[in-house]
């Protein structure tokens, strides 16, 4: 990313540039604020192909949309600049942003936008084919891995109900119980919908021709798949706010950064949006929570201008008779 010249205070600092923290930044661009989004440039799609599930820009490459994302905030004044935040820190009633060569910022505000970090078994194959025949959402991947054979490689709860929606996309889907057995509930369910189910651990990937072509187990037998789905462990990206005392809470799934509909965290001047608070959020969802985020933390700072513009307004004898004039007539403040 091309790094635009950069002052020293901003209305509202943007960590992280995907689709929620380049909305937000897009919102309060176009509300006239002073903002600069840093990006890490490392996004979590970057190995897919497309993004899918975004009306009027299915398939779009990931690294395609980003651009026209950078493009349009910066014609409403937002900066950009490549980086990786390490802290934050409260400074009076704003924040210090340093980033890991060493320079700071200032902000009113911040925005979270930093995604998250897919952690997966450590399964030789797993990360190397992830993102292209290794997948994790049947919204994100299933309608490109249809009628293929599937795999899917339980990791925790989850992956009993991860198996029954590949199940919608092919009639071909195997549950490798490697990690933990289905229930004997789970397991008739498995049953009825015809998915096969293989105990054993799992060894690693059989890869042929830059293609997956069969699951290993430890025995020695191969099972024939084309494609694996595997859940993985989602942390997010979000150690640098520890100084803030903003720590991630549990989930099932991995960890998040908590917040409420509106983005706001429990740190009072911090919003987050995307996977950094919603692990399942798909492109779509988090660049609405950025638009979410961004219009309320524009409004925040309105409230906070017009306070101390009240604190600051002159109460002369002259200016007391015309608000009383105005008053009386209906119109207050």
């Amino acid at each position: 990313m091309v790094t635009d010249q950069r002052r020293d205070n901003y209305d509202v600092v943007v960590i992280g540039g995907g689709a929620a923290g380049l909305s937000g930044a897009l919102m309060l661009g176009r509300s006239r604020r002073s903002v600069l989004v840093i990006d890490a440039g490392a996004p979590r799609n970057a190995p897919a192909e497309g993004v899918h599930g975004l009306l009027a820009r299915e398939g779009t490459p990931p690294a395609e949309l980003l651009e026209r994302g950078r493009a349009e905030v910066r014609e409403y004044g937002v900066q950009l600049t490549s980086g990786e935040v390490r802290g934050a820190n409260r400074d009076g009633d704003g924040f210090v942003v340093t980033l890991a060569d060493g320079r700071t910022v200032g902000a009113r505000r911040l925005l979270v936008a930093t995604g998250l970090v897919d952690e997966l078994p450590d399964i030789p194959g797993l990360r190397e084919r992830w993102g292209r025949d290794v997948v994790h959402c049947p919204y994100c991947h299933g309608w490109e891995v249809r009628d293929r054979p599937i795999g899917v490689l339980a990791t925790g709860p989850m992956s009993v109900h991860q198996a029954l929606l590949f199940r919608q996309l092919s009639a071909d889907v195997t549950f490798f119980a490697c990690a933990t057995s289905p229930t004997q509930e789970e397991a008739v369910q498995l049953a009825a919908r015809g998915i096969r189910l293989v105990e054993g651990d799992v060894a690693r990937l059989e890869i042929a021709d830059d293609r997956i072509t069969g699951v290993r187990l430890r025995d020695g037998t191969v099972i024939e798949r084309e494609v694996v789905a595997v859940g993985s462990r989602m942390v997010a990206r979000a150690g640098f706010l520890a100084t803030l005392g903003l720590r991630p809470s549990e989930h099932p799934m991995g960890e998040f950064i908590a917040a409420d509909p509106t983005g706001r965290t429990e740190v009072s001047g911090v919003w987050a949006a995307g996977n950094v608070t919603d692990l399942a959020a798909q492109v779509g969802t988090a660049a609405a929570a950025g638009a979410t985020a961004g219009g309320h933390i524009n409004a925040d700072l309105v409230a906070e201008d017009t306070r101390n513009a009240v604190a600051a307004y002159p109460f002369s004898p002259d200016n007391e008779a015309r608000l009383s004039a105005a008053a009386g007539n209906g119109h207050g403040l």
